[in-house]
């Protein structure tokens, strides 16, 4: 039956996902002109350029950087489908890194020297927040456990305890926060692939690709923005209707808070964006979950 959820899950994600991340990006669009004093595009505006990347040509310099492309977007969808199934949320975080050693693969693979180096720095971008994501999973399954004696990693277990996970993971939330930037690719730490015209890269990762596979591309990351706020909103769920209300007002302060940042701080040298994400995993990671030890 799990798995049967998970692929109901997974084509209800694929549906909603990019829809719902569309509308995201909109928002961001609109939301970041105005703190520039722009008036910025429509809330639509993604969705237009998505359609025109799949109305134009794909032309590729290897014919495998499309398949690397689609299967980490099949990799994302299942991730979203596991997680909003209410499955596993270790096995969710899994896969979502799978997805992006496939995207890497994809840029590789074009033997482009910008995109070989917005690679390597996609790859970097996965050592720094890896940590502290998995810290992420682990406080969260300790949190259910210290409210019923029993280990799970299952998202659905939040729904019938009767607090929100946050109470014993205020750090590991916190630890989140600060690599949610890196997963979000927002400045400082959008290294490898940033959607604003600063990037000196050209376009970093994605130099090489066009068409249909950059299409692709937007919709992996809108699904992956609507995923990774759901593991935010997740933290302040419990056995209550009131909760969904207030997981889905944190989202959207810790979202707004994204774009502030985002607008407001100047790009990091990849060194400090490692060993930041890495003391923070420390601190926050090892701290929080020590403690659910000693306690």
């Amino acid at each position: 039956m799990d798995l049967f959820y998970v692929l109901v899950g997974t084509v209800v994600f694929a549906v909603g996902g990019p829809v719902l991340g569309c509308l995201l990006a909109g928002i961001d669009r609109k939301v970041t002109a105005r703190m520039q004093g722009r008036v910025g595009p429509s809330l639509l505006q993604p969705y237009y350029d998505v359609r025109k990347l799949l109305e134009k040509d794909r032309v590729a310099v290897n014919s495998s950087e499309e398949v690397y492309v689609a299967t980490a977007l099949v990799f994302t969808l299942l991730a979203g489908g596991i997680f909003f199934s209410g499955g596993n949320l270790l096995l969710c975080v899994f896969v979502v890194t799978l997805s992006a050693l496939f995207f890497i693969v994809a840029a590789w693979c074009t033997r482009s020297p910008y995109a070989e180096v917005g690679a390597s720095r996609e790859t970097l971008q996965v050592m720094a927040y890896e940590p502290m994501v998995l810290f992420m999973a682990i406080g969260y399954a300790l949190g259910i456990a210290s409210m019923t004696g029993f280990l799970s990693f299952d998202v659905r277990a939040a729904f019938y305890m009767p607090a929100p996970v946050i109470l014993s993971n205020v750090l590991v939330f916190a630890g989140l926060l600060f690599v949610l930037t890196i997963k979000l690719r927002k400045s400082p730490f959008d290294l490898s692939y940033s959607h604003h015209a600063h990037q000196e890269l050209v376009k970093g990762v994605t130099t090489e690709m066009s068409g249909r596979t950059l299409a692709m591309v937007e919709i992996m990351h809108w699904c992956e923005n609507v995923l990774f706020l759901g593991w935010v909103g997740l933290f302040f769920i419990w056995n209550s209707a009131a909760s969904i209300l207030l997981a889905l007002a944190v989202v959207a302060a810790v979202y707004f808070l994204e774009i502030w940042i985002d607008n407001n701080f100047a790009r990091v040298k990849w060194q400090a964006m490692l060993k930041g994400a890495w003391v923070v995993a420390l601190v926050a990671g090892v701290v929080n979950i020590g403690a659910f030890v000693v306690l």
